[in-house]
């Protein structure tokens, strides 16, 4: 779709007619760290089979091999037949990467990105026969068509995407993508489109053309929907960002160097719209797809970036309404003082977002952890237990903890005594589990692990180095106090179907059978295991059920 219709199509400055005359060559935590947050945790196959980080970037590095050896064979009959078929095959590649996935809405954003590129692969047929069986081809026909057709696909799947991302929390995205939009439109018009209109084409190849630049905008405003969402932005969403950031460029590129290039070097770039396509393919095969069509978490804090593009949106229309008119002493003035007003403005809304995004810090820590012990609260395990269980084929074990001998302590030594052992069995737990653990405190001497991935023989490992840890004393005010612990597990191979309040029951239920058995050990739910520390007394089955 880059190859020819470029040339004849949207650069303002090249004839339209051109092409039919004059055709070019087809291109075309510990867990003190997760008592704050914890990763969102997905089973590998939470959304489908996905190809190995590996293989994945494997693939793009055939493509991009591909992509050089097109530019350097442009122009020739083999270098093209040979940049068709690499499209061809990386069409075919997005398709089996988008049905392999399961039906449902986090995969319609693929179906269509899939179509989109067979849309323009396409047009670029369309040209190639044109080229070689016909030796002319019309500045306006039916490669156009499908060229255009992808764009608005293009654009409703990132848009699909940046919904599914932050559902409920994409105002604030929306506005700023949308401000940054209408100034690239204002550009586009001004330097693309009213041009174009006052050629004197006729009208197909009049409004033909200027259809590429608005689509571009279209574009743009579904990437930034999707950049300026909340969420997790590992390696897919930067392939995905990346891949349309390219497809912009390329149109610029196609527009803007040849004011400082000959067009026979310019021409040369058609051939990098595969390295869009396998980006988009590769984001689709990357393990960690899923982080870009299900819920992420809020964005921390407003990213600099962010304002510096807001104030750049804020001083195009007065730049370009100079452009338009000239710049005098007066307007040179007017625009300084524009600016400086633009960045005041810029600087104390910073100002109070910053504040703001405190204050909701505040709260949210509040709202989500434990007082005392800075642990997540009951609240938020449910929440992340219910994240974990949703992920189909994904282990997780769940480590229920009541404190022996909390109570006399607390009788004996006083409440203050009761909150150092409290703080310190904190410390300890958030020292011996993993960064992708959960440490959270339910109410008075309760605790509970949550284990992401744990297999129940490591669970029962983990009990084991808990209840170690929990028989050493706890200083206080030169006293040292004796505290135990019992532990029940429940350990989810993630085979069948199971609930948060399920989970955590058998865990509850086998705590207790651990404190009848004696306390100091651990019992772990439906196995046929017991388990124990080596100085206290065995431990049996729990009676619960898995």
């Amino acid at each position: 779709m880059f190859g020819f219709h470029r040339c004849s199509t949207v650069a303002p400055w090249v004839p339209v007619g051109c092409a039919v005359e004059t055709v070019l060559p087809f291109t075309g935590l510990r867990g003190g760290d997760v008592r704050i947050t914890s990763p969102q945790v997905r089973g590998p196959d939470a959304d489908g089979p996905a190809m190995g980080v590996r293989a994945t970037w494997i693939f793009l590095t055939g493509v991009i091999a591909a992509v050089a050896a097109s530019v350097a064979g442009y122009g020739s009959k083999p270098g093209d037949l040979f940049y068709a078929a690499v499209y061809l095959g990386v069409c075919s590649v997005a398709w089996w990467a988008a049905l392999r996935l399961p039906p449902g809405p986090a995969r319609r954003p693929w179906l269509l990105i899939a179509l989109a590129q067979t849309l323009w692969f396409t047009g670029d047929a369309i040209e190639l026969v044109y080229y070689y069986v016909f030796a002319a081809v019309p500045s306006v026909g039916l490669a156009d068509a499908f060229w255009l057709a992808g764009y608005p696909l293009m654009a409703v799947a990132l848009t699909l995407m940046a919904r599914r991302r932050a559902p409920g929390r994409l105002r604030g995205g929306v506005l700023d993508a949308l401000a940054m939009t209408i100034a690239a439109a204002a550009a586009a018009w001004q330097f693309l489109i009213e041009p174009t209109l006052g050629l004197g084409y006729p009208v197909l190849e009049t409004v033909v053309p200027v259809l590429y630049p608005v689509c571009d905008v279209v574009l743009l405003a579904g990437i930034l929907f999707v950049a300026l969402s909340p969420g997790t932005r590992a390696a897919p969403t930067r392939l995905l960002l990346g891949a349309v950031l390219l497809y912009l460029a390329i149109d610029i590129g196609y527009n803007a160097l040849p004011y400082v290039l000959d067009y026979s070097v310019v021409e040369r770039i058609g051939p990098l719209i595969l390295l869009g396509n396998a980006g988009l393919v590769a984001a689709c095969l990357h393990p960690r797809r899923a982080e870009l069509t299900t819920p992420g978490d809020a964005t921390a804090s407003l990213h600099p970036a962010r304002v510096l593009f807001l104030g750049l949106a804020l001083m195009t229309a007065p730049t370009l309404t100079l452009m338009h008119a000239g710049f005098g002493r007066a307007e040179i003035a007017a625009l300084l003082a524009t600016t400086l007003c633009a960045a005041f403005v810029l600087a104390r809304f910073t100002i109070a977002v910053r504040e703001q995004e405190r204050a909701q810090a505040r709260m949210a820590y509040q709202a989500q952890h434990d007082p005392l012990t800075g642990l997540a609260n009951r609240a938020v395990l449910g929440e992340r237990l219910d994240r974990v269980l949703s992920a189909p084929g994904a282990p997780v074990a769940v480590l229920y903890l009541d404190l022996d001998g909390f109570k006399e302590i607390n009788d004996r030594y006083g409440h203050e005594a009761g909150d150092a052992v409290l703080t310190t069995v904190a410390d300890r737990l958030s020292g011996v589990v993993r960064d992708t653990d959960v440490v959270a405190r339910l109410g008075g001497d309760e605790f509970v692990l949550l284990c992401p991935g744990l297999p129940a023989g490591e669970a029962t490992q983990l009990a084991g180095r808990v209840l170690r840890d929990m028989a050493m004393p706890v200083a206080f005010h030169g006293t040292d106090l004796a505290v135990g612990a019992s532990v029940g597990i429940a350990a989810h191979r993630g085979t069948g179907p199971q609930s948060t309040a399920g989970l955590l029951r058998e865990a509850d239920a086998a705590m207790y059978e651990a404190k009848r058995r004696g306390r100091g050990t651990w019992v772990l739910s439906s196995d046929d295991r017991p388990g124990r520390e080596p100085s206290a007394a065995s431990g049996e089955l729990s009676p619960a059920t898995s």
